[in-house]
């Protein structure tokens, strides 16, 4: 451990050997999957190759403390563990997500979405954002415009129909997040 710390390679590596079996059935024993146990003990000794310049025997001995960093590194990946699948399990299993083609299509239309919205007047933009992207009432969208939410239903009215005549034939206005907005 002393040459360890005085920077000798060899001495770490014997130091690795001798500890990282009991440190990795250690920490498999904690944590679920044999990958994420042999990532901790790799930690754990980066950890100590960081330290051990540092590292002064006080009463406790050499394995003690590696133990604790374990046990400390185990305690950080619980508290910061999501669930963890293997990538074979994730890979064929069906997801809800678009593929590579369907992001770029869904991509393509909401930049041409975007382009139709901005030759809109001001005032129309100001709806359909606060309208379709912010998810605001007629009501609550005529307070932050300042208007009367008739006002505000008429040009929403103007800027869907702008929209519509702009876009036909190009894009589905059924897929795109413009519609007729609840209340």
């Amino acid at each position: 451990m002393q040459r360890a710390r005085g920077g000798d390679a060899d001495a770490f590596a014997s130091l690795y050997d001798l500890f990282a079996p009991r440190l990795h059935r250690y920490v498999r024993f904690r944590v679920r999957e044999p990958s994420d146990a042999e990532d901790l003990v790799q930690r754990v000794f980066v950890s100590v190759l960081e330290a051990l310049p540092r590292y002064e025997q006080r009463g406790v001995p050499f394995a003690a403390w590696l133990f604790r960093l374990a046990h400390n590194a185990v305690i950080d990946f619980a508290r910061t563990a999501r669930d963890h699948r293997p990538l074979d399990s994730v890979a064929d299993s069906p997801t809800d997500e678009p593929g590579p083609a369907e992001a770029a299509v869904r991509s393509s239309e909401m930049a041409t979405l975007d382009a139709a919205i901005r030759t809109l007047t001001p005032d129309q933009q100001q709806v359909i954002a606060c309208r379709f992207f912010a998810g605001l009432s007629s009501a609550e969208t005529a307070r932050v415009l300042g208007r009367r939410e008739i006002a505000v239903r008429a040009l929403q009215f103007r800027a869907l129909g702008a929209l519509r005549r702009r876009l036909a034939g190009s894009l589905d206005l059924d897929r795109l997040p413009l519609g007729e907005a609840s209340e």
